[in-house]
């Protein structure tokens, strides 16, 4: 998975989840995908490596609960489940709602500020087990997207 961060320049920017290497979400700032903004969640199936649900929760926009929704919905997510985040563009300005959600998957993102850009992968329950790559900031973003490379592995137990 990648994540990018805005900043004034017309080169294409990605975003992207990837599951057994096809693209399962994409996002991109003058590139050929739409711009996602914000941080969008991906809740993956482990032993099919698919898609179960997807949301993109607008943390930029001051005029919506974006990240009260972000919130609640990952507090929704059972234990054990498997989630990635994505972020575009910006996904920092009005996040403080679901930063103490994030912090207890083990992603604390709290030092991102305006136009960085954050990717994680979490399990529910296991907040030892993240893996989060950020950068803080939008010059930072110029030259750095954050980038997380996966392989999650394990046995189907049956009765």
């Amino acid at each position: 998975m990648q994540s990018y961060g805005f900043y004034h320049n017309p080169e294409p920017r990605y975003a992207f989840v990837k599951l057994n290497g096809v693209v399962a979400w994409a996002s991109s700032m003058y590139g050929t995908f739409p711009n996602h903004r914000g941080v969008s969640a991906v809740l993956v199936d482990p032993f099919n490596c698919s898609v179960l649900e997807s949301h993109t929760f607008d943390t930029y926009n001051p005029g919506r609960d974006d990240a009260t929704e972000l919130a609640d919905h990952l507090q929704q997510v059972n234990d054990g489940g498997i989630m990635v985040a994505a972020t575009a563009d910006d996904p920092a300005l009005n996040l403080a709602e679901a930063m103490v959600t994030l912090q207890q998957l083990g992603a604390d993102v709290s030092d991102v500020q305006f136009r960085g850009a954050f990717a994680f992968v979490a399990q529910k329950g296991f907040p030892a087990k993240t893996v989060l790559r950020k950068v803080l900031t939008q010059d930072e973003s110029k030259t750095t997207q954050p980038h997380v490379h996966v392989a999650i592995t394990g046995i189907l137990l049956s009765k």
